[in-house]
């Protein structure tokens, strides 16, 4: 039972600096927390592909019968970063970028996401819904704010009305089958607290810049449309994902937040992270929270189309177990590392672009942690068809043919990394005029 009086509210409040937290920022875990998490566990279930080859293969299958049309796009496009009819690149943005009437056409982009997030529609079945108001209630959010929309218990497409900043109070808790939808404005949702997507299924999050995120209390905040929950403090991330299940983020331009920019916990699967452009920050992007949660051997994740810009650190991905597809990325700048894990996750690196940015920056791509190399030899960890530049180099490891026992002998062809500059050069949030393609 969720909080529901002002007695009970100023109790938890006096209280919270002493209340553990029993699940992932939930301090009062009651019986709607309960119900979601179960339901949650089902997703994953559903969500798990048993032959993860396959989802890789389509990827690659997809961007192969596309790949003419985008060499002939290349020849227009030489030496031009934003002209001519249509400035789709890669895959993804081919499918829909290059409608002129894509404001009229939105939910189409619910028909393009790759990888292990295929089929994830977000609030394509739902009406839409227009955020007018920039402000922020945690309790009793105003329709037409940002909050307000992403707690409706309905699928629900959303848009903005203009260009607007939200500083979140508290961090931003998700349901399910929602869709926000940035294009033909410049939203930034900075200075405050970040996005929740917590045991919650079908959510896509489009053409964001999302920023300088920081730590915040918690305490009571709206988590549902008929519900509020007692919460604990935020780590800053700029997305956490929970137990969540079929979730798309793509183009959003993310930097400068107080802990990762997008965390991906308690056997989160069947996301992809595409078309992002990341730059000034430490943590990049975390794939699983503890050696010890062996539920996350579920988690499936693909990397593909970002770039890895300016400032960044480590953990581009940092993996702990699973399936990573890391395909077509471009890795400008790493101080640390680039690719990092540890408890035998399994990453197929393929057309990516690794460039060692300076003499200060560590030339290995990769990173294995804690395990010794007796322990990490037999983790499969494959590069083909990568791009390696200014002496960096990636350390394989495991069954040197790991890709044919993983379909790879059927997942070719993938774009080689000398193409990558190409494929991501709209890499982040987009500038989107009506009436013509974007």
């Amino acid at each position: 039972m969720g909080v529901s009086s002002n007695g009970r509210l100023g109790f938890f409040l006096s209280f919270l600096v002493i209340i553990p937290s029993l699940e992932a920022y939930i301090a009062e875990y009651d019986d709607y927390w309960r119900e979601r998490e179960l339901q949650a566990k089902e997703n994953i279930d559903k969500a798990y592909h048993p032959r993860p080859e396959e989802v890789t293969r389509h990827y690659n299958e997809h961007a192969a019968r596309i790949l003419m049309e985008l060499n002939s796009t290349r020849r227009h496009l030489r030496g031009q970063k934003k002209s001519g009819p249509c400035e789709a690149t890669n895959p993804i943005d081919k499918c829909w970028r290059c409608d002129p009437n894509w404001e009229k056409n939105r939910k189409r982009l619910a028909d393009c996401v790759l990888g292990f997030a295929r089929g994830t529609t977000g609030g394509k079945a739902g009406e839409f819904y227009v955020v007018t108001d920039c402000s922020d209630d945690v309790v009793d959010p105003k329709p037409g704010t940002l909050r307000h929309a992403v707690t409706q218990t309905r699928p629900l497409w959303i848009t903005f009305a203009h260009s607007m900043v939200i500083k979140l109070k508290e961090e931003l808790i998700i349901t399910n089958n929602k869709t926000i939808d940035g294009r033909g404005v410049n939203v930034h949702i900075a200075y405050g607290a970040g996005l929740t997507i917590q045991f919650v299924s079908n959510i896509i999050i489009h053409n964001l810049h999302i920023h300088d995120m920081v730590k915040t209390h918690g305490g009571i905040i709206k988590d549902g449309e008929n519900h509020l929950g007692l919460r604990t403090e935020s780590d800053g991330d700029g997305i956490s994902l929970f137990g969540a299940t079929n979730v798309w983020l793509d183009h959003l331009s993310m930097y400068r937040c107080a802990d990762g920019l997008i965390d991906a916990v308690q056997a989160s699967t069947a996301i992809t992270i595409s078309n992002c452009h990341f730059t000034d920050h430490n943590d990049v992007l975390l794939f699983g929270a503890s050696d010890s949660y062996g539920e996350d051997e579920k988690m499936q994740i693909t990397v593909a189309l970002n770039h890895f810009g300016k400032g960044l650190v480590e953990r581009m991905p940092r993996c702990r177990f699973g399936f990573v597809h890391v395909v077509n990325n471009d890795y400008t700048h790493w101080v640390m590392y680039a690719i990092g894990g540890s408890s035998h996750p399994t990453i197929i690196s393929q057309g990516n672009r690794y460039s060692a940015s300076s003499q200060r920056t560590t030339l290995e791509v990769t990173k294995r942690e804690i395990s010794p190399p007796e322990v990490w030899k037999n983790w499969d960890w494959i590069s083909e068809g990568d791009a390696f530049l200014n002496g960096a180099f990636f350390t394989p490891s495991g069954d040197p043919k790991a890709t044919k026992k993983f379909g790879g002998d059927k997942m070719l062809p993938y774009m080689p990394g000398e193409k990558v500059p190409f494929l991501t050069m709209f890499a982040g949030a987009l500038e989107c005029n009506p009436g013509q393609p974007c």
